[in-house]
Parts: C-alpha cells; sequence; structure tokens
C-alpha cells in the first residue's frame, strides 16, 4: 500500500487535475469569446487545437492514460502551450508606418520585466521546485524501506531485545515519513511550483515574442499589453514601470534587484 501511495501521489495527482481544469475552462471561455466577437477564421480553428493538444500533452488523464512522472530528475516547470513559430521580422519601413501605442521606453520596460522574472521570480521557484522535488523522493524511498525493515524484523520478536527494537522503530518511523510525506502533501506542493514556474515561463515567452515581431501593427495595443502583463503580475501599471526602472539602475549598477516582479505568489 505504501509504495502504491508513493507511486500514484495522490496530493499530486490531485493538483495536477486541479490545474488542468482550470485551465480546459480558461481555453474553453477563450474559444467562446472568439466565437462571440466575430467570425473564426480557419487559423483562429487551427491554433484552438493546437492549444487543446498541448494542454492534454501537459496533463493527461491520470490512472487511465498516461501518467506523469512524479519523480524527474530535475525540477522542469510545467509547460501546458503549443510552441510559437518564429517570428518573420519585418522591414524598417514597415514598422514606421504605426507604432500601435508601442515605443522604444515601453519595449525596454518589457524587457526589464523579463529579466526581473527570470533572475528573481523564475529562479526561485526553480530553487524551491527542486528542494521539494529532493525530498518528496527521499521520503517515497523510506517509507516503504521502513516498512520492510519493520516487516522483516517482526520474525525475529524473540531472539533478544534488539531484535524486538529494530522492528518497533522501523514501523514507528514509517508511521511517522508516511504521515509527514502524505499528511503534509508534499506531492502538491512540488505540481504547484511547476505550475507557477509554467507561469512564468509562459509570461516570458508571450513578452519576448511580442517584442520579436518588429512589425508594431502585427503586435496587441501596447498599452493593453503592459496592463495584461502589470495584472498578471499583480501591480498596477505604474508599479509596473517603477519595476522596470529599479531593474534598470540595478543592471547599471551591478547589482541584482531586491525585488520579485510578482505579487501574486
Amino acid at each position: 500500500m505504501s509504495l502504491i501511495m508513493n507511486k500514484i501521489q495522490p496530493s499530486q495527482l490531485a493538483e495536477e487535475q486541479r490545474n488542468a481544469t482550470r485551465l480546459f475552462k480558461d481555453l474553453h471561455t477563450q474559444i467562446q469569446t472568439l466565437i462571440t466577437i466575430g467570425n473564426p477564421t480557419e487559423k483562429d480553428v487551427k491554433s484552438s487545437i493546437k492549444k487543446v493538444l498541448a494542454l492534454d500533452r501537459a496533463y493527461p488523464f491520470p490512472l487511465l492514460g498516461v501518467m506523469l512522472d512524479k519523480f524527474l530528475q530535475k525540477y522542469e516547470s510545467a509547460v501546458w502551450w503549443p510552441s510559437s513559430p518564429s517570428q518573420k521580422k519585418s522591414t524598417t519601413q514597415e514598422r514606421k508606418k504605426s507604432n500601435n501605442e508601442w515605443s522604444e521606453d515601453l519595449e525596454k520596460e518589457m524587457r526589464e520585466v523579463i529579466e526581473v522574472i527570470k533572475k528573481k521570480d523564475s529562479e526561485d521557484y526553480e530553487r524551491l521546485g527542486n528542494i521539494a522535488l529532493k525530498v518528496s523522493k527521499s521520503l517515497a524511498i523510506a517509507a516503504p524501506l521502513l516498512s520492510g525493515i519493520a516487516a522483516v524484523g517482526s520474525s525475529f520478536v524473540g531472539h533478544g531485545s534488539l531484535a524486538a527494537l529494530v522492528p518497533l522503530m522501523a514501523g514507528s518511523l514509517a508511521s511517522a515519513v508516511n504521515a509527514f510525506e502524505h499528511g503534509g502533501q508534499v506531492g502538491m506542493v512540488f505540481e504547484m511550483y511547476r505550475n507557477c514556474g509554467g507561469f512564468f515561463t509562459l509570461l516570458e515567452e508571450t513578452i519576448r515574442d511580442t517584442l520579436e515581431e518588429k512589425d508594431t501593427e502585427k503586435r496587441e495595443n501596447g498599452e493593453v499589453f503592459e496592463m495584461k502583463v502589470a495584472m498578471k503580475l499583480g501591480r498596477s501599471v505604474s508599479g509596473l514601470r517603477c519595476l522596470a526602472s529599479k531593474s534598470a539602475y540595478c543592471g547599471m549598477e551591478g547589482i541584482v534587484v531586491d525585488e520579485f516582479a510578482s505579487k501574486l505568489f
């Protein structure tokens, strides 16, 4: 029973499906909005299909399908979105047609935001994720091992006080390890770190892909995009600008900014 529980990691499994449900509902809302506001094109249909398939690969149906590996060699953030194709660079003349509320200052601000996310938020979640993964692996191995020692040692009871003490201690430690692992929801904590890391990776890629599109007319409106990034990070627009200014100043001074990009988690 201990081996089965540690292999499946019920708390991590529950967190995976909670995230999958939330992301599928979000995708469902996006598709409904697309249908409501206008006529979907074939490109929109293909894009939606790619998103569904990417989300299905990231969170497959457990037990009946392909269950995600619970004990990775190294922490990897969750990826539930399709890879974006490389942007075609437009000419300088095309860029001058319209700035679409974009400016050099806004582009610099977005690049500074990426740097803060990469050096502070993503790095911190990677560190915490690796710690949670090591703890989860250690507990998953220790609990069945101690239970096995207790079971084997119990057959030697009656051959001396030491023979009776070993299974007693091993059984007690196994109970304590199991209680800490599953009562403390270690698997769920690791999955939470993975999901948060994926959130920051997606935000980085979104900003980078937008900036790589040289034709500003094809980008999302600059002011709207800035507001969206600020909201995703739990900041006001003015707060996002202050963060970018602080990051730029710290970069000039050769020091690491002492503030995280996100104020949500």
